[in-house]
């Protein structure tokens, strides 16, 4: 009996419809990477001061420039490594009293500017920026910085829960209709945040987008995969992810060019609207179908790959099956994760990878961010360090694939929960200390590498056999031939030789 990929192999490997397919999935993957690497521009922080009403009204009194105004009413730079204490204090004096003149105004109350007192922002903050963001908008700054921390936090929060609940469902219920209902839900949550009154409110919906996204993405990853044959799998999953860094270049455009964190939102948001249209472009996975047992729909859908491809379906496509040996509906089960030796070892080294990579790739980026410069050029020479996902969707078996990639991948977002509290608390120590901590993980990460199977001109295996023995020698599986035999053909030489035989009596 034909498996999937032996009828790919006649109807197209990658043929019209996966490439139309692909396509149309590597929209979604570029639409992610708002939602994984978005508060580089939605929260940045631009630099900053005390806001000060008297001294704003003594300035346009004595015709101050902005370098006067903060050389004559600002605290100087601190030690060296910390920040100028006017981002965060301000001289506690009355710039409203007469006897305040303009050409040293703190002269007439200290000799030695060091003994006047400092004092917290008690009316708020200047910005230096021509937009606006997270930050600008709540003053998330000084005592309050650790909420932009918590902001990223949050999300890959939602991606660690979202990851044991999504991955279920898609191998449950189906990668599209897993895909539909992810896209649905993030869309709205997307746009929300950007009406958001509060930072409550926005902490919430960024906690929703971080529940579901990740699961679209990973959703539409299984998909392409499961699609094209054995030739290509590795060149589309490639690409689909290479879609994701050209989604964080043209975010990049994007965000030069609307300078206000809300209409970026919303910019980034409202076109996600149009995925609802894979209802119509993008069907089910048949290998997905077949471990359900839902043969019907799986022949069904082969056929119309055929005919997208312009291709004859072969004459035994009827008789398409899983697996020569596999009668019986595969659900999947968190156990078949670490049921099997081999399985366990590949899960527990791609949870490590999968960790590893977020720390590194999320902290290269948050650590350009934190350590000053050009935050729009640093970003896009950031982009090319990007990690491949090391997680390989080819280790684990069809019924349990997309379980297995969420849930080691849930490591990755665990990775970048502590990230942002990693990064910009280490740099505030020593600007170098997190490149060094990146390091001594990526060595561990390579030598745990080497002991992956290599996974190159394998098929993708379909039950948890398969998967355990990937990497082996297989041994040779004995041969069924199988006859179909017309019965009309068969009764008219029995006829004959009936009469033959009459005949000589």
């Amino acid at each position: 009996m034909p498996t999937v990929d032996d009828v790919l192999e006649q109807v197209g490997e990658f043929g019209w419809f996966q490439k139309q397919a692909f396509l149309s999935l590597c929209l979604l993957s570029a639409a992610f990477a708002p939602i994984y690497m978005g508060i580089v521009f939605l929260a940045f922080t631009p630099d900053h001061r005390c806001l000060s009403p008297g001294v704003a009204e003594l300035s346009r009194r004595c015709g101050w420039s902005l370098d006067e105004e903060l050389n004559l009413t600002a605290p100087g730079p601190g030690p060296a490594g910390e920040a100028f204490p006017r981002q965060c204090r301000s001289y506690q004096v009355d710039w409203n009293q007469s006897a305040l003149g303009c050409v040293d105004p703190l002269a007439s109350l200290a000799s030695n500017r060091s003994h006047l007192p400092l004092g917290p922002c008690q009316h708020g903050w200047v910005y230096d920026t021509p937009g606006s963001s997270i930050v600008t908008e709540f003053n998330l700054v000084c005592e309050n910085s650790w909420k932009v921390d918590l902001l990223q936090s949050c999300v890959n929060v939602g991606f660690f829960l979202g990851s044991l609940g999504v991955g279920y469902i898609a191998d449950r219920f189906g990668r599209k209709l897993c895909l539909l209902a992810t896209t649905l839900v993030s869309t709205i949550s997307g746009i929300l945040m950007a009406v958001a009154p509060d930072y409550t409110s926005l902490l919430f919906f960024r906690l929703m987008q971080g529940l579901v996204s990740k699961g679209s993405w990973t959703a539409g990853y299984t998909l392409i995969t499961e699609f094209v044959g054995l030739g290509y799998r590795r060149t589309v999953a490639i690409l689909y992810q290479t879609a994701f860094t050209v989604g964080l270049v043209l975010f990049c455009g994007l965000a030069y060019a609307i300078p206000h964190w809300r209409g970026l939102q919303l910019a980034v948001s409202v076109p996600t609207l149009l995925f609802l249209f894979y209802y119509w472009c993008v069907p089910e996975s048949p290998r997905w179908l077949l471990s359900q047992q839902r043969n019907t729909q799986a022949i069904r859908i082969m056929d119309h790959i055929a005919q997208k491809n312009g291709k004859l379906p072969p004459a035994d496509l009827k008789m398409l099956s899983l697996e020569e040996d596999v009668t019986e509906k595969l659900s999947p089960s968190f156990t078949d994760l670490v049921r099997t030796p081999h399985l366990r070892k590949h899960t527990c080294i791609l949870m490590y990878l999968w960790f590893t990579s977020s720390v590194l790739y999320q902290g290269l980026i948050l650590h350009m961010g934190a350590t000053g410069g050009n935050l729009y050029l640093d970003f896009l020479i950031t982009i090319v360090f990007q990690m491949v996902c090391l997680v390989n969707a080819e280790l684990y078996p069809t019924f349990v694939r997309n379980l297995g990639v969420m849930v080691c991948s849930s490591l990755c977002d665990l990775g970048g929960v502590i990230t942002p509290f990693l990064v910009f608390r280490l740099v505030e120590v020593w600007k170098g200390l997190p490149l060094i901590l990146f390091a001594m993980l990526s060595l561990v990460a390579g030598g745990m590498t080497l002991l992956l199977p290599e996974t190159k001109g394998a098929v993708l295996p379909e039950t948890i056999e398969d998967a355990e023995n990937l990497g082996r020698k297989a041994k040779p599986k004995e041969k069924k031939i199988y006859l179909q035999v017309q019965t009309s053909e068969l009764q008219a030489p029995e006829r004959d030789a009936s009469q033959g035989a009459k005949g000589q009596r």
